[in-house]
């Protein structure tokens, strides 16, 4: 008899590793745009502003090719973080199955996903033309709007039959999944958010004290 499916919903950017993709795209268009660009992220994932109102607009500013998203996801390997893969593993030991829940975009997270021999990404796809440059992204996708996390949780749990499930992760987005999962568990290891922190299950600062605390 197969075992009980146990969801575990993991962000990815200031999660599974050190970088925010999208700021790490804009730093490629030098200072001015970095700046512009991470200050929209930083408010978006605080939760000062809609998610939706930076999404298209910061796209739009870095319109990242092809070569570009691919440079990125190896930026996200070189950041992981440190006990991601160990901490998935045994995780994975124990019954549950991972899926990365991110509003970064899919190629430039497949790499890392690889890696964590996660095979299950619900992020946002860019699309480039035969030539690599970058042409538009998957706008109906719910993971560019507010209360688009929750949408895709629900799908999960819909599509798994969970006995349990919990999502990880560090931003405003992450939060909202709270009363769609089990336990929602917030992580402060690069970036602390005061919201995602007060309204947490629980609050970590390594991945590796995932294992405990779903034990």
């Amino acid at each position: 008899m197969a075992q009980p499916c146990k969801l575990l919903c993991l962000d990815c950017d200031s999660t599974l590793s050190a970088i925010e993709g999208v700021d790490e795209l804009a730093r490629l268009r030098g200072p001015a745009v970095l700046a512009e660009v991470a200050a929209m992220t930083n408010d978006a994932m605080d939760g000062k502003i809609p998610l939706e109102s930076v999404f298209a607009r910061r796209l739009e500013i870095i319109r990242p090719g092809r070569a570009e998203a691919e440079a990125i996801g190896q930026l996200y390997i070189k950041d992981i973080e440190p006990t991601a893969v160990a901490t998935l593993a045994a995780l994975r030991a124990a019954g549950w199955t991972p899926v990365i829940v991110s509003a970064g975009y899919t190629q430039v997270i497949e790499p890392l996903a690889r890696l964590l021999g996660i095979t299950r990404i619900e992020a946002v796809r860019l699309e480039f033309d035969a030539a690599g440059n970058y042409t538009g992204f998957d706008a109906g996708h719910p993971a560019t709007r507010k209360g688009g996390k929750p949408e895709i949780v629900r799908a999960l749990k819909a599509e798994f039959r969970p006995v349990r499930a919990v999502a990880v992760g560090d931003g405003v987005s992450d939060l909202e999944t709270r009363d769609e999962v089990d336990l929602f568990v917030g992580f402060g290891r690069y970036a602390e958010r005061a919201k995602v922190k007060a309204g947490a299950h629980a609050y970590i600062k390594s991945l590796a004290e995932l294992t405990t605390l779903l034990a």
